[in-house]
């Protein structure tokens, strides 16, 4: 038997592997990425304002970054073919 022919079936045969830590951590930068677009679009810097006084906008974003950071943990434990 060729070993082109046994290496095209190992695929078949290995397990599912889990995105672990480096999957985990291309959520959390992709979620920075799209939150720091979110404040300079509101014309803001990370972390300029505070609690009750930011504007609609910013708790919108911060909305937003808390929802992606939440779907990261599904990343962590999804299983990667």
């Amino acid at each position: 038997m060729k070993a082109s022919s046994i290496l095209s079936f190992l695929p078949i045969f290995a397990p599912a592997v889990f995105a672990g830590p480096a999957g985990y951590g291309v959520c959390q930068a992709g979620c920075a990425t799209v939150v720091m677009a979110c404040y300079s679009a509101a014309g803001f810097t990370w972390g300029a304002t505070a609690g009750l006084s930011a504007p609609a906008s910013i708790i919108a974003c911060n909305t937003a970054f808390g929802t992606c950071q939440s779907a990261c943990a599904a990343v962590l434990l999804a299983p990667t073919p």
